[in-house]
C-alpha cells in the first residue's frame, strides 16, 4: 500500500489538511494480523481496552483478539452488541448506548472493535462520544467505511450520518477475512462497484451545483475500483490475494473520503437508494439486507437511468455537458455491472436481492431526499420531472 499512501498524503497536502486529517497510525493487511493487536495496545500505553463484537464476530476473530490481550496482561473486558427484534445487529440508539454504558462501567480507556461495517459505526460513535480511541479489526471485506470519521446511524428509524472518529489503527487479518461468508465478500465488491455512479454524481454536483471536487482524491477512488474489477475472479474465489486486493481497495476508498472530509468520492445516488431501502425495511419490520449488496444492485439501476439521459438538459453550459458525457461513458451498462456482481457470487439485480418493484420505483422518485445536501443527477432528474420539464428517458 506504499504507493497509495503517497498519493493520499499528496492529496491531503493539496487540500491543506495533512496535519488534521487523522490518518491511522498503523494499517496492517496480512495473514496473522490479529497477533499484532495486543502489542500495539501495549506500545501505546493503553490499560483497559474494551473489546466490542457480536456473537458471530466473536467467533471469527474476537476470541483470538481477547486471548492476545489477556496474554499481554490486559484485564478481560468485552461487550457483545445485542441484535434487535428481527435478529439484526444495527447501529441504532440501543446498540450505541449499550456500548457506552459498558465503557463507563468498565472504566475502559480504548475500544477494539472486531466486526464489519455496522459494529464499526457503533464503536466509532461510542468512541467519539466518550472521547476514547478505537482500533479496527475487520472480520470481512464487506464495506469501505473502516477508516470513516462519520457514522451512519439510525435515530428513531431514520438514517443519518453523524460526526465520529476514525480508527487509531487497522489490523485486517487476511486469514480471517478469507473465511468470512461469501455473501460478505460479494457485498464488499459491490460496495466498490458503486463507485462508478458515485464518482459520476460527484463530478455532476461539482459542475452543476458548485460542490467541492478534487481530482487527486477521485483518482485514488478510481484506482481502487479498477483494482477490484481487474481481480474480480480472485475476489469471487476468496483467495488470499483476492481478499487482499479487495481489502486494500476498501481501505483506500475510505481514506479518500477521510482526506476529502466528506463521502462524495464513494457515495452517490446508489447509496441513497440503499439507505432508503434500509429505512423502509426497518419501518416494516423486515430483516436487513447487506449494505454492499444493496449498493451493487442500486448501482445497476442508477446506471441504466443515467445512461438514458441527455446531459445537455442538466448542464449549465455545453462545456460542462461535454465533460459529463465523458464521465457518463465511464459507467458500464447495467448488464455489464450485473455480470460483475455475478462473477463474485452476489445478487445481481434488485429482484434477486428481494427488493420489490414498487419499493424500487418509489426510491427512484424519493431517495435523493435522504441526503438533501447532495446534488446528484437523480435529484436533478426528479426535480426537473416535478417541474414538468423532464423528457422521456431514451
Amino acid at each position: 500500500m506504499n504507493g497509495i499512501k503517497e498519493k493520499i498524503a499528496a492529496a491531503a497536502r493539496q487540500l491543506g489538511n495533512e496535519a488534521t486529517v487523522g490518518f491511522p497510525e498503523a494499517v496492517v493487511v496480512e495473514a496473522g494480523a490479529l497477533s499484532r493487536v495486543a502489542p500495539f495496545m501495549k506500545e501505546r500505553g493503553y490499560g483497559r481496552p474494551l473489546l466490542v463484537a457480536d456473537e458471530h464476530t466473536l467467533a471469527a476473530a474476537g476470541r483470538t483478539v481477547a486471548a492476545g490481550l489477556a496474554g499481554a496482561g490486559f484485564p478481560e473486558n468485552a461487550t457483545l452488541v445485542k441484535p434487535n427484534a428481527q435478529g439484526d445487529v444495527v447501529a441504532d440508539e440501543a446498540s450505541i448506548v449499550q456500548v457506552i454504558l459498558d465503557l463507563q462501567k468498565s472504566g475502559a480507556d480504548a475500544i477494539v472493535v472486531a466486526g464489519s461495517g455496522t459494529l464499526h459505526d457503533i464503536a466509532r460513535y461510542a468512541a467519539y462520544t466518550t472521547r476514547l480511541p478505537f482500533v479496527s479489526v475487520p472480520t470481512a471485506a464487506s464495506v469501505d467505511g473502516f477508516t470513516s470519521r462519520g457514522a451512519p446511524i439510525l435515530i428513531r428509524g431514520e438514517k443519518i450520518t453523524v460526526q465520529a472518529i476514525g480508527p487509531t489503527a487497522i489490523f485486517a487479518d487476511l486469514a480471517v477475512m478469507s473465511r468470512a461468508p461469501a455473501a460478505l465478500t460479494a457485498a464488499g465488491f459491490a460496495d466498490m462497484l458503486g463507485k462508478y455512479t458515485s464518482l459520476f454524481d460527484w463530478k455532476f454536483g461539482s459542475l452543476t451545483a458548485g460542490e467541492s471536487y478534487n481530482e487527486a482524491v477521485a483518482g485514488i477512488t478510481e484506482q481502487a475500483l479498477r483494482d477490484c474489477v481487474e481481480h474480480a475472479d480472485l475476489i469471487g474465489r476468496r483467495t488470499e490475494d483476492g481478499i487482499r486486493v479487495l481489502t486494500e481497495a476498501l481501505i483506500d476508498s475510505g481514506l479518500a473520503m477521510l482526506v476529502f472530509g466528506q463521502s462524495h468520492p464513494a457515495s452517490g445516488a446508489e447509496h441513497h437508494l440503499s439507505h432508503y431501502w434500509e429505512m423502509e425495511y426497518i419501518r416494516t419490520g423486515k430483516r436487513q439486507l447487506l449494505h454492499g449488496a444493496k449498493v451493487g444492485a442500486a448501482c445497476a439501476e442508477i446506471a441504466g437511468l443515467y445512461r438514458g439521459l441527455e446531459m445537455g438538459e442538466y448542464a449549465p453550459n455545453e462545456a460542462a455537458a461535454a465533460e459529463l458525457r465523458v464521465a457518463l461513458r465511464n459507467i458500464p451498462d447495467p448488464d455489464a455491472l450485473r455480470g460483475l456482481l455475478r462473477r463474485v457470487g452476489g445478487p445481481s439485480s434488485v429482484s434477486e436481492l428481494g427488493v420489490s418493484g414498487e419499493l424500487l420505483a418509489r426510491s427512484l422518485r424519493e431517495a435523493h431526499r435522504v441526503r438533501p445536501n447532495r446534488f446528484t443527477l437523480l435529484r436533478a432528474y426528479n426535480e426537473k420531472k416535478a417541474a414538468g420539464q423532464q423528457k422521456p428517458v431514451r
